[in-house]
């Protein structure tokens, strides 16, 4: 059976698309797709005109040809929309979503890894937050009826997984628990999905993908493998140098001179107990470097999960004129404590006229039109609410929020989809700007990329980070 020792990172929104996780699979390691927000990029591939015909030719692949047809008819534009008009919005998500919205999310999902699985025969991942919690069943039911290989999912504990993949796998209703806030302990807020009632005739079995959660300590390493039933599959044990989100120090944030959040020796993961509890497991976090993966080998890891690097490829989804401008002058990357409003740290590539800094930052009008990372929160009738951090601060505020909570904070959703060319544009003329996130390996493109080169593919990365485990010729 083939070792795969590398994993290539999952990047949201849609920087680790279908082309990138097909590109690495192809080149005989593990791709990885990104489910964030696959509905809105779905709707706006199609709105674009779909020019390569790809997303018409997954969805005709598709197990039920109406839902396709009507996403289709309802999305498609051929010859693409005006470069200023807006695009058709959709429906944000609640505990109970419409029958549309769910189709709609089942069928991106599987479009993403039906695509990313074509030509070869590797497997492929794909990889989710704990922290969007409100689309993952339909993006994992979606990513199930394509075959993935892999689920992938951390910001978060998501000790359900393991039982939704074998409810999904046998065509069973599923469900996830909700944190809301002020709710009593004994309440239990869930939401739902039924595979019935989304595939009807078309109900079938469906290959049970294996879960990987991704940890950054021994005490959740243990958790996933010990108390969660069934146990995982495996663990990724992302440090915090990683791109993207990153756990919060243990015992609290604490800032330095720089404002940054203050990572100890207790946040070190202390690999000879992860290798005790008898999974695989994949060292993440400046392990995407020339030399480490024999390192990590050595340690007992499986191998190595690698993000940055690979976000700066030809293949990925970032907007080209991005990573050329970063790979020209590579920008400091600055742990930022407050931009995400989930209130997790979040690494942030400083780089001029995008949201990391602080005038562009302040020109933005604060919405929240696509409510991803919205936290939900019972209001004193009872019912259940919607807030996000990053909305209007008087918004937030009569929602019960506090007002120092929306300080710093920033839209994630709009700015990670403009990251890949499918900008929010508002009436008003406004275009949502770019915020990037990367991992410190960025200082590290040019071990990748010399000789005045402004470019590189997946497989030229992956040939570098393999390079340590061929033979000596000596």
């Amino acid at each position: 059976m083939k070792e795969y020792r590398i994993l290539q990172g999952g990047m949201g929104a849609g920087v680790s698309d279908w082309r990138l996780a097909r590109a690495v699979g192809e080149s005989g390691e593990i791709g990885v797709v990104s489910g964030t927000a696959m509905d809105v990029i779905l709707t706006r591939r199609l709105q674009n005109g779909d020019k390569d015909g790809q997303m018409r030719k997954a969805l005709a692949a598709f197990p039920i040809r109406e839902i396709a047809e009507r996403i289709i008819r309802t999305y498609f534009i051929d010859g693409g929309k005006d470069e200023k008009a807006p695009y058709k919005q959709i429906e944000m998500y609640t505990m109970t979503p419409s029958r549309e919205l769910q189709e709609l999310t089942v069928a991106s999902n599987f479009c993403e890894v039906y695509l990313a699985k074509e030509g070869h025969s590797n497997p492929i991942g794909i990889n989710l937050m704990e922290k969007v919690i409100l689309p993952n069943l339909s993006s994992i039911y979606g990513a199930m009826l394509a075959g993935v290989d892999y689920i992938v999912m951390g910001a978060g504990i998501p000790r359900e997984i393991p039982a939704v993949l074998d409810s999904f796998a046998k065509g069973e209703d599923a469900s996830l628990r909700l944190f809301v806030a002020g709710a009593e302990k004994d309440e239990d807020y869930r939401i739902r999905f039924s595979p019935k009632e989304i595939m009807g005739e078309y109900l079938t079995e469906l290959k049970r993908p294996k879960f990987y959660a991704i940890v950054s300590s021994n005490i959740l390493a243990t958790t996933m493998v010990k108390k969660t039933k069934p146990a995982v599959d495996g663990l990724v044990i992302e440090h915090n140098s990683a791109g993207g989100h990153n756990a919060p120090p243990r015992g609290g944030i604490e800032l330095d001179a720089n404002g940054e959040p203050i990572y100890t020796e207790k946040d070190e993961v202390e690999l000879d107990k992860v290798q005790s509890l008898g999974v695989p497991f994949w060292l993440g976090g400046s392990w995407g470097e020339p030399g480490k993966l024999k390192a990590a080998i050595a340690a007992g890891a499986q191998g190595i999960q690698v993000g940055t690097i690979f976000a700066m490829c030809r293949e990925s989804g970032f907007v080209d004129s991005i990573k050329k401008a970063i790979i020209q002058h590579i920008p400091d990357v600055f742990t930022d404590p407050k931009a995400s409003p989930t209130g997790f740290p979040f690494k942030v590539a400083k780089i001029q006229d995008t949201l990391s800094e602080l005038e562009t930052y302040l020109k933005r009008p604060r919405i929240c039109n696509l409510g991803y990372l919205r936290s939900l929160y019972k209001k004193a009738d009872g019912s259940i609410g919607y807030r996000c951090a990053a909305e209007p601060v008087d918004a937030y505020i009569a929602k019960g929020g506090l007002k120092e909570e929306t300080e710093g904070r920033k839209c994630l959703c709009n700015a990670l989809v403009a990251n890949i060319g499918l900008p929010t544009i508002y009436k008003s003329g406004y275009i949502e700007h770019y915020l990037i996130t990367a991992g410190d390996t960025l200082k590290k493109i040019g071990d990748f990329i010399k000789d005045g080169r402004d470019s590189i593919s997946a497989a030229e990365i992956i040939e570098i980070l393999r390079s340590d485990l061929a033979p000596s010729k000596a």
